[in-house]
């Protein structure tokens, strides 16, 4: 296995020999006969791609294959246009591991992140007694896209979540804010309904529902002195309500989506509220973490024990929940009405980018 270690054990002896290396590299002479002896790595291959590794083989030909002791794989960014040459000063190449048998791992989330497409090649190379380097030409350029998170990814970004969610505010009403000309085209262009849409890029950057999950964006926050939805909003003036239980009961599932903040001391939740067998469900069933809807530290639907046996809501208070709700939704099952606060265009979170230095809100894998 490539770990970071790896690379940074070899640094100074390649640092050392990155002159001679350069002069190989770029001598209008002949090749030495070093050079020349070692093979190029061929047909390589890409396999077992997660956020942030993957798995690297490729053939050889076995002609001095016993003096191989070291791989350089270039790793870049596939929009990086000069790759696959010596382009700092002193490190010949990113990345340095041990002739180990292929396939060999590549892991590290400082260089590789999720959904980032990425171009590799390979060098071999034979470490000489004075510590420099002999080395192959570089193979064929190979391009390959890293994965969404996981589920053990997105747990790990629910425990952190959880840790600051806070105690539990109750609530009745899930809310969307959006401008007049938005409940006008609803009505007169989409039969009355509130059409789902694709899911922006705001968020973890290897969040699995980005781009791909339909819904449509709810709140449920409440001001703690008031109870109620706060009248401020950055999505505008006019606000559709509709009691929870329509969208949350014991028919629907929920489900953790991310954790994020926008380098502000505000954190994000979305969660997905989906009816049981739908098709956001079982989208959801194959890349999200379920939560049990009685018993969770962001948002819980239960019977009220104490009084008729009704349905009780809570959110929880210390974190800005985003629930995104998988179907379609006819305006009648609600109200709309203008609210009386600010229309707050700082706090809009659309294609907002997760500060990807904080803490609180980011795991040890690709950002």
């Amino acid at each position: 296995m490539l770990a970071v270690r790896s690379a940074q054990r070899e640094t100074k002896n390649i640092s050392e020999g990155c002159m001679k290396l350069r002069q190989m590299q770029y001598s209008k002479g002949s090749k030495s006969s070093e050079l020349e002896e070692l093979p190029v790595p061929q047909n390589i291959k890409i396999s077992n791609i997660t956020c942030d590794s993957f798995k690297i083989c490729w053939d050889m030909e076995p002609r001095s294959k016993e003096r191989i002791t070291h791989y350089f794989i270039d790793l870049n960014k596939k929009e990086n246009k000069n790759s696959n040459k010596f382009k700092h000063k002193d490190v010949p190449t990113k990345l340095v591991a041990k002739a180990v048998p292929l396939p060999m791992t590549v892991r590290g989330h400082w260089f590789l992140s999720p959904r980032t497409e990425y171009t590799v090649a390979v060098q071999t190379a034979s470490k000489q007694t004075d510590g420099d380097y002999a080395i192959s030409e570089w193979s064929e350029i190979i391009e390959f896209c890293t994965a969404d998170y996981s589920t053990v990814h997105l747990n790990q970004l629910m425990q952190k979540a959880e840790v600051i969610a806070g105690r539990m505010l109750p609530f009745s009403v899930f809310y969307r804010n959006q401008n007049k000309e938005y409940f006008d085209h609803a009505r007169e262009a989409q039969e009355n309904q509130m059409l789902r849409s694709v899911k922006d890029n705001s968020g973890s950057h290897g969040s699995p529902i980005s781009g791909k999950l339909e819904g449509i964006y709810f709140c449920c926050n409440t001001e703690f002195n008031t109870g109620k939805p706060p009248q401020d909003s950055p999505y505008g003036r006019h606000r559709f309500e509709v009691r929870a239980d329509t969208f949350f009961n014991p028919d629907t599932n929920l489900y953790f989506g991310d954790f994020y903040c926008m380098y502000t001391a505000y954190h994000y939740v979305i969660l997905v509220l989906a009816p049981k067998g739908s098709t956001g469900d079982e989208f959801c069933k194959q890349r999200l973490p379920a939560l049990d809807i009685t018993n969770n530290r962001f948002l819980t639907c239960k019977q009220d024990e104490e009084g008729d046996g009704s349905l009780v809501f809570h959110h929880a208070q210390d974190v800005i929940l985003e629930v995104i709700y998988t179907e379609t939704v006819d305006l009648a099952v609600g109200t709309v009405a203008e609210i009386s606060g600010h229309q707050l265009m700082s706090m809009s979170t659309v294609n907002a980018k997760k500060d990807p230095s904080c803490k609180t809100c980011n795991i040890s894998v690709g950002r």
